[in-house]
């Protein structure tokens, strides 16, 4: 199984910036968008140019007025942004608002904060990411939340959603004659004091120097910034963290701005999604509730330092990582006012095996958790999240997860939970998940370059964070020293001269591209450690020119250079067969035509070579007077068939070992992508991806029995990448009426894995055998899962069967 496609980086900062490219169509007459002249909540000043070369200003900023007798409500109202010159794919970008406009008063929303600048915007009255153009773009005020679909003036003017609009610089959507203009880097465009709207921006709108003012009156450097009255700057809210994390998975406070909440900074991250971490060191007394929470500078890289005393404003937002995932309480949008520098830190919460619960968390019939009280002390989830954001620490860790190139690392704070011989932690049931198990990311960049079985000796401590990777992770500021356990790889023995070797390889995409050394190690992992096997079913074997889409799907250059590396690292000389797929019809990285290859020794085994199959015609089993054959050999099962929609199909091969026919059948079975996390809010996760593998573990479980029905004594052995446990329906299925034995049964239960996933020792990889194949010796050979430098993410495994005492 490979880890989800796509960045750790996460959030990415998506700007509509206006570039004056022609729209797609020509415009004779613009007439102008009039929303009804408004007689109190209005645009009052916009200003595009914030954090920009030259601007005073960190932020963009929209400014609202009320000019009525009366308070206006704005809950369900949104500010929406487009830009000067809109493309057929340009969208309002939406930013939602709350509370209400006092009469005479102001109204403050902060938007995308740029690298520039010095001076900070009043604390905010809500708070946008809309990165807008400084010099031309269109600021609606809108009646609801959902995005506007009006491109040019006249339409906008239908809209009775809009309550007002201002466009600026050469925008095209604007009200009158023509949109204001002076809008810069280092100028806003707003109203007079007396907030007139004739519904003509050229008129009632003049630029000038930016002079944002929120609904407490305070404008940059004026008040407290922290927007609650103009109190004392020094003095903290009345808003603690706690009272933000609240006794759910959710802020009761959420979407609410809070003002000079305290903490002691605990750790910084300056790179990908930057932000630090406060932490109150006067705690409430209930568990629930964390102390910690992170503060979310996006783009900007935080000013504080670890040990800063800060008071911070900003608005509390919930952020997922993922549609499916729990999410991270967070202060967007900050302000920070430093009151001293080098104070100590609150004690770590020790995280240990007498502090975490042995309940993985609680469950709601699919449904979310978010809204359950959190019970610290029944469930080790719950225990991670009620010290969300607050500093953690453990000693003596023992490695469970290898390095890898991320900086992510996963130890187990309970060395006795389902221990493996080589010191990992083995998944073994979907009842029973590791509850010890974190992920450690440390924040200064580095890493420990680990691999299982490793021991980060000493105190390691740092934020407890969230993320979509691996669930809760201590973002270490101090990190345990790592003593080496010694791990190697493992080397299986040679078979023995009447024995027939038969071996599976996930190489992780290899392709005639990559550079000499993957292929030089995966080739040792053959010839050596594996000991040069008779056959070899390989997975994930790319087209000659890997993710380049041309249309190529041929393997001959990648198996070429694969087989001459094997030789020259002393196995024999291979010879292959493979099936071409149709191109980008079987999943996998786009363009890289994944599939199945038999490599075979033909000083041990022959190859039954039968023409005719192809990528989308089905091979069959056919019974003669000779016995039992394949009617293509390579061939694949069902091709055409909906199980293996967008998947690998199986390849099928017909050997001759000393004089015995063997079949064997490599596959490469669907992902698990778009399974919800282990550790996400839905309890207990869905496993939609199971239900294609166990239609596919269905057709190879169907062509088995027409092997056996046609002779109950053939010899079949079923390998490959399955993408599912020993445990899981789809090997059920697989294996149903007896006609298969899973090998990875036959060890014993600690030493069930191939595959090394967020800290857990799992099984993906598999082979299977009929039951006419009653002597045999089996072996994962473990080089590569374990490791932080590996040639693959899976480990291989072979089966050595003693083909003449398996003789009928």
């Amino acid at each position: 199984m490979s880890r989800p496609a796509g960045s750790r980086a996460r959030r990415t900062a998506y700007a509509l910036i206006a570039t004056g490219v022609a729209s797609a169509f020509a415009i004779t007459s613009l007439p102008a968008a009039y929303a009804t002249p408004s007689a109190s909540v209005v645009i009052s000043e916009v200003y595009g140019g914030g954090g920009n070369s030259g601007a005073t200003l960190t932020r963009d900023f929209v400014e609202l007025g009320n000019a009525g007798s009366a308070a206006y409500d704005l809950a369900g109202y949104s500010v929406q942004y487009l830009p000067g010159s809109p493309s057929s794919s340009s969208t309002w970008q939406v930013t939602a608002l709350s509370g209400s406009v006092a009469s005479g008063g102001r109204y403050l929303v902060a938007e995308a904060a740029g690298t520039g600048g010095t001076t900070a915007l009043p604390t905010p009255d809500a708070t946008g990411s809309i990165a807008m153009s400084a010099t031309t773009g269109t600021i609606a005020l809108v009646s609801g939340t959902t995005a506007l679909t009006c491109k040019t003036a006249a339409d906008c003017a239908a809209d009775s959603r809009i309550v007002d609009l201002v466009g600026y610089g050469t925008a095209v959507v604007r009200e009158g004659s023509g949109p204001v203009t002076g809008a810069s880097n280092t100028a806003s465009v707003a109203r007079g004091p007396a907030l007139s709207d004739t519904d003509d921006n050229a008129a009632d709108l003049a630029s000038g120097t930016p002079s944002p003012v929120n609904s407490a009156g305070e404008s940059p450097g004026s008040g407290d910034g922290g927007g609650d009255g103009g109190g004392d700057p020094t003095e903290p809210g009345t808003v603690r963290v706690h009272d933000i994390q609240g006794t759910t998975r959710l802020s009761p406070l959420a979407g609410q701005t809070v003002t000079r909440v305290p903490g002691i900074v605990t750790g910084v991250r300056t790179s990908g999604s930057k932000g630090y971490w406060i932490q109150d060191p006067s705690a409430d007394a209930d568990p629930r509730t964390s102390e910690g929470v992170f503060v979310y500078t996006g783009s900007v890289t935080p000013t504080v330092a670890v040990g800063d005393s800060v008071l911070v404003s900003g608005k509390v937002s919930e952020y997922y990582p993922s549609s499916t995932s729990q999410s991270v309480t967070e202060l967007t949008g900050p302000t920070a006012t430093v009151l001293s520098s080098g104070n100590a830190l609150p004690a770590a919460v020790t995280v240990a095996a007498s502090s975490v619960p042995d309940a993985y968390i609680p469950t709601a019939g699919g449904g979310s958790i978010e809204s359950l009280p959190l019970e610290p002390t029944v469930y080790a989830q719950d225990f991670y999240e009620a010290n969300e954001g607050m500093r953690v620490a453990f000693s003596d860790a023992r490695v469970v997860g290898a390095s890898n190139s991320y900086g992510e690392t996963w130890v187990t704070v309970k060395p006795d939970e389902n221990p493996t011989p080589r010191g990992g932690t083995l998944y073994s049931s979907y009842d029973q998940p590791n509850t010890g198990r974190l992920e450690l990311v440390p924040l200064d960049g580095s890493s420990p370059a680990a691999n299982v079985g490793d021991e980060l000796s000493g105190a390691t401590a740092g934020p407890l964070d969230y993320s979509l990777y691996g669930g809760y992770v201590v973002q270490a500021t101090q990190l345990g020293t790592r003593v080496d356990n010694g791990l190697k790889q493992e080397v299986t023995r040679r078979q023995k001269g009447d024995e027939l070797a038969v071996a599976t390889y996930n190489v992780e995409n290899l392709d005639a591209l990559d550079d000499q050394e993957k292929f030089d190690r995966l080739a040792q992992g053959v010839a050596v450690n594996l000991s040069s096997p008779d056959i070899v079913a390989l997975e994930e074997i790319q087209d000659d020119n890997g993710a380049t889409d041309d249309g190529t799907v041929t393997s001959e250059a990648t198996l070429k250079r694969f087989t001459d590396a094997v030789r020259a690292a002393g196995g024999p000389r291979y010879q292959w067969r493979y099936i071409s797929p149709a191109n980008d019809q079987d999943g996998g990285e786009p363009g890289g035509n994944i599939r199945q290859v038999f490599l075979f020794n033909p000083k041990r085994v022959s190859f039954t070579d039968r023409a005719g199959g192809d990528a989308t015609t089905a091979t069959s089993v056919v019974k003669s007077r000779k016995g039992v054959r394949l009617s293509y050999s390579p061939g694949r099962i069902d091709p055409t068939g909906d199980a293996w929609d967008n998947s690998r199909k199986p390849l099928v091969g017909e050997f001759v070992f000393q004089g015995e026919s063997v079949f064997v059948i490599a596959n490469h079975f669907t992902s698990k992508g778009g399974d919800q996390p282990l550790h996400g809010r839905y309890q207990p996760p869905a496993r939609s991806s199971e239900t294609q593998r166990q239609a596919q573990a269905a057709e190879v479980n169907t062509f088995v029995k027409s092997l056996l029905a046609a002779d109950k004594n053939a010899k079949a052995v079923v390998l490959g990448d399955l993408n599912d446990y020993e445990f899981s329906q789809t090997v059920t299925t697989l294996t149903a009426d007896k006609v298969l034995t899973p090998l990875i049964t036959t060890l014993p239960a600690d030493q069930r894995y191939t595959y090394v996933y967020d800290g857990n020792s799992q099984t993906l990889d598999h082979i299977l055998t009929s039951p006419s194949v009653t002597r045999f010796d089996y072996d994962v050979v473990h080089l590569n899962a374990e490791f932080a430098d590996q040639a693959s993410d899976h480990d291989p495994q072979i089966v050595r069967i003693d083909v003449g005492r398996c003789r009928r």
